[in-house]
């Protein structure tokens, strides 16, 4: 049981789900429905094809015995031996029954000698003496009923009727032999469709197979030949996004590997200098107060710049963290802006670096004030740092109906154009003696970006080298999850 219920699992999980199975299936049915449709068209046109010749064969000889009763004025008592002869003879040849019956619904004539005097009352009778023969089909129960009207030969009035029942069980049994004919034939081409099904499945699946084995690949280490499957257009779409996918994890872990480089090398600098420092500072005897008061300062700036880097990566990793918690709360952006400026103000005037300030209207909006303080401190700051002396920063904010904007121009060394698309990732440095020199990091535009963008914000940058650099944010005013 224990097997039967395993091998049960895994048809339902593996077998029912496969491609290859869905093609088959799917191509079985494309031979299959066609074929028991044509089926059914043949046998219900061919029924209705043979019930439509019997029934105008048995109308055609109701026709020339109801001219022929006429004739003979039949239903007034004259009788002939010929009349009830071609009435059997008609009786036998279609297997039926014949009853003649008189303007009083009374039965005159019965081939089958059981109702002969008894009246008669159908629908079809009465309007047959209304003038209108009639014929019906009952495939139930297997038979043909016609009725036909007697006419008085002088003013053509409807004198009597004749009512004919024939058996259609030699349709039926030619039906019978038609459809074992054609569920022959219907086995057959299931047998054939179910053979070249499979083979068909196999055939297109095999592209997919090859794909899959690329993706497993994947999971074993990135492999270096890109995926080219062109069987299909499914096939090619799936190769092009395989290969994106691929080049976009490749780009990852170069990414990430450099990143790690670079973390090291950064948390290694300040280590080393430290060492140096303290090395020195160990050889020495008696060290004088003054030098040992200068190495003192320098251990403590390595300290500072280590701790810096530390922060830095810190609130990285808690950015992404809590990328979907964000403390959101409705704050007036123009005191926020305000108290950011009047905190680096200080920094700008040891530089004689002038801070200008321009708010067009009144701003609130759905915002982390933490995150955001964050972001607009690190592209001042910069603005600053990276600025001449004596130049200045201009911070402008504004809004419309839907956005908040903020931008923050500098008169500073401007950033090179085959930086500027690299200037967001993390560690990166447009001049990395500079920077070490003015204590930066390479990492507070990517925390300032990371947390513009998860405010659903966006920030460009638009620079020329030795003129300075203009950054341009735009954040929803309603903060939408």
């Amino acid at each position: 049981m224990v097997i039967i219920s395993g091998v049960r699992k895994y048809f339902k999980k593996n077998i029912f789900k496969s491609l290859r199975f869905r093609i088959i299936l799917l191509l079985l049915a494309a031979g299959i429905i066609p074929c028991l449709i044509m089926k059914a068209v043949i046998l219900n046109s061919y029924e209705k094809r043979a019930v439509e010749v019997r029934t105008a064969d048995i109308q055609n000889q109701c026709t020339i015995l109801c001219n022929q009763l006429s004739g003979i004025d039949y239903l007034n008592g004259i009788t002939s031996e010929v009349i009830r002869t071609e009435l059997t003879q008609l009786t036998n040849i279609y297997n039926g029954r014949v009853m003649v019956i008189d303007s009083d619904y009374e039965i005159e004539e019965d081939t089958y000698n059981l109702d002969k005097g008894k009246t008669i009352i159908s629908e079809d009778v009465i309007k047959c003496f209304q003038g209108k023969s009639t014929s019906h089909y009952d495939a139930k129960n297997r038979y043909i009923e016609v009725t036909a009207p007697i006419t008085e030969a002088e003013s053509d009035a409807v004198k009597g009727v004749m009512l004919v029942s024939v058996s259609t069980d030699s349709i039926a049994d030619s039906m019978a032999v038609l459809e074992g004919n054609a569920n022959v034939v219907a086995i057959i081409i299931i047998v054939t469709m179910t053979v070249l099904a499979f083979f068909a499945g196999v055939v297109m699946v095999k592209p997919f197979k090859r794909i899959t084995d690329s993706i497993g690949a994947v999971t074993e280490g990135y492999d270096d030949n890109y995926l080219h499957e062109n069987a299909y257009t499914e096939t090619v779409l799936l190769s092009e996004a395989f290969n994106k996918m691929l080049g976009r994890m490749k780009v990852l872990d170069d990414s990430r590997q450099e990143f790690v480089s670079n973390v090291s090398h950064e948390l290694k600098t300040p280590l080393t200098s430290m060492k140096v420092l303290a090395d020195s500072l160990l050889s020495q005897e008696e060290v004088p107060v003054e030098l040992y008061q200068e190495f003192m300062g320098d251990l403590s700036e390595e300290i500072e710049r280590e701790n810096k880097i530390i922060n830095d990566l810190l609130s990285l990793v808690k950015m992404d963290k809590t990328a979907t918690t964000l403390n959101i709360k409705s704050e007036n952006i123009n005191e926020l802006v305000e108290k950011i400026l009047k905190r680096l103000r200080p920094i700008a005037a040891n530089r004689n670096v002038e801070v200008v300030y321009e708010s067009f209207r009144p701003v609130s909006a759905e915002v982390d004030e933490m995150k955001l303080s964050l972001a607009l401190s690190n592209l001042v700051e910069n603005a600053v740092k990276y600025n001449h002396d004596g130049g200045w920063v201009h911070v402008s904010l504004n809004a419309d109906h839907k956005y908040f904007y903020v931008e923050v121009a500098d008169s500073g060394i401007g950033i090179p154009e085959d930086a500027v698309e690299h200037i967001f990732e993390r560690f990166y440095r447009v001049d990395k003696s500079h920077s070490r020199e003015i204590g930066g990091t390479g990492l507070g535009l990517s925390i300032a970006r990371n947390a513009i963008v998860m405010h659903r914000g966006a920030v460009k940058v638009y620079s020329q080298e030795g003129e300075g650099t203009t950054f341009t944010i735009r954040i929803p005013l309603t903060y939408v999850s």
